[in-house]
Formats: structure tokens, sequence, C-alpha cells
């Protein structure tokens, strides 16, 4: 059954781990973290497991969210929390895109630290029939086109001025083979035109240099930070790669030490 309010709260005032679980079959629901939005406690070890209908799948989109950064994890996974399930790790304070489940459960596994915390998280979940993709979300400094997500339909982004838009303008929501509908490339997002760098979450994502297949300004110096959980592995493939020879330089580091090029 869905957990009442007072059921969250309990959560988190276990003694020892302060560890809960909760399984929900509803086709629709909120989930919100232990006290939210006064503070989650710490050592906080709760999941929540949302199961719809066979055939179905789950859209959750966040109405509110603040983690500790870095020490505070929301680990979402697309089934059973396995390692080769995990969808994203989402931690801070930026409001994260909707995510869609590619079959019928979706576990979010929230684990916080022993000190700091934020106002915590809010998500309403709701389960989708197999003909829809689901909202793919807006962009931060960005514009969406297009309101229907079913297979077929086309959505188009853009970014404000003073953004440039990574990734790809047009998704699209097609057929699988597993009889479902997703869209056919990850969702976009906007970077400041005269910034570079910055820290990338999730399971895939494009990495470009600034006014790229322009070229690169002099004397750029750029960081860019991929995240992923603890013990998975970090795939880069490069598409395009030109640099001035000798003098500029992409280096390449993980925790397993680092190459340079």
């Amino acid at each position: 059954n869905f957990p009442r309010k007072h059921d969250l709260l309990l959560c988190c005032r276990l003694s020892g781990a302060k560890t809960a679980r909760y399984t929900l079959h509803n086709p629709n629901g909120t989930i919100e973290s232990p006290g939210y939005p006064y503070g989650y406690p710490n050592y906080a070890n709760c999941t929540w497991v949302i199961v719809a209908a066979e055939h179905n799948r789950i859209q959750l989109v966040f109405q509110g969210f603040a983690l500790e950064e870095d020490f505070d994890i929301l680990s979402v996974y697309d089934g059973p929390p396995s390692p080769g399930n995990l969808r994203t790790r989402l931690t801070g304070f930026q409001l994260p895109s909707p995510i869609v489940s590619t079959g019928s459960r979706l576990t979010l596994w929230l684990l916080s630290d022993y000190a700091v915390s934020g106002q915590g998280f809010k998500a309403v979940y709701e389960a989708l029939p197999s003909y829809t993709c689901g909202n793919p979300g807006q962009l931060l400094n960005g514009h969406q086109q297009g309101s229907t997500f079913n297979i077929g339909d086309k959505i188009r982004y853009s970014c404000s001025p003073g953004y440039v838009l990574e990734g790809h303008t047009t998704l699209s929501c097609l057929a699988t083979s597993a009889g479902t509908a997703a869209w056919d490339f990850p969702l976009p997002y906007c970077r400041a035109d005269d910034g570079c760098g910055g820290t990338l979450r999730g399971q895939s994502g494009v990495i470009t240099t600034p006014n790229y297949p322009a070229d690169y300004n002099n004397n750029a110096d750029c960081t860019w930070t991929v995240l992923a959980e603890p013990g998975d592995t970090i795939a880069l493939v490069f598409s395009d790669f030109q640099l001035e020879d000798d003098y500029d330089l992409l280096e390449v580091s993980g925790t397993d030490g680092s190459s340079q090029w």
C-alpha cells in the first residue's frame, strides 16, 4: 500500500541503520523523502519500489529536489536495484528532468551521510500505457515545442539567447521491439555560449568543445566531470577529434589514474 506521511517520517526515526522499504502498486501517487520539506535525517536508507501493470511503464516527475551535493544521493533504477539497472544518480539542488522507465518497475533509493541535509525531494509518479513515451522534460535556459508524447510525436528544443544547445534539437517518440515506446535520443541541454565544462550525470550524454563544430577559442580551459555509481565504469567514445598538435591538450583522468594526449 502507498505509505502515509507519518509512515515516511518513520523511515528515519528508526534506530540503527534507519532503513525502510516501500512497494507501491497504485497507478499514480506521490513520493516524498522523510520529513519533506523540512529536511531528511542523517543516515537515511529508504527504498521505494513502484510496480505498474504488465506492459505499462512509469513516469516520475520531480516537484522539489534539494539534497546535499555529492554526499546525499537518490539513485533511480530502471527495474530492481541492481548495478546494471542504474538509470541515474541525483544529488544537489537542480530539479531533475522527468524519468520514464522502460518496463513496469522503477526503484528509488535514498542514502544520506552522517551530517548536513537539504529539504529533500518530492515526486509524483504515473503508470503510462505502452503507446506513449512520456514527457522528456523541460530544458534549463531552454524552450520545448510540442505537448503530446505518443508514438509518432516529435518534440523540438531551443535555447534562450546566450545559450547553445548540446545534443539533438528534435526528439521523436518511436515504437520499440519490446512493444513499448521510447524517445530516439537523450534530452539535450543548454550551455552558456561563452562558457564550457560542467558536471554530467545520467547514463549517457554528449561533450563538445566550445563552438563545435567551429573552432574552439584560444586560452580555453574547460573541465567536464562525469559522475557514475561507485563500481560502475564510464565509456568515452570520440566521434571527432582535432586539436592543435603539441600545444592544445585534452587530459582524461579517473579514479584509476590518468592518461594524456
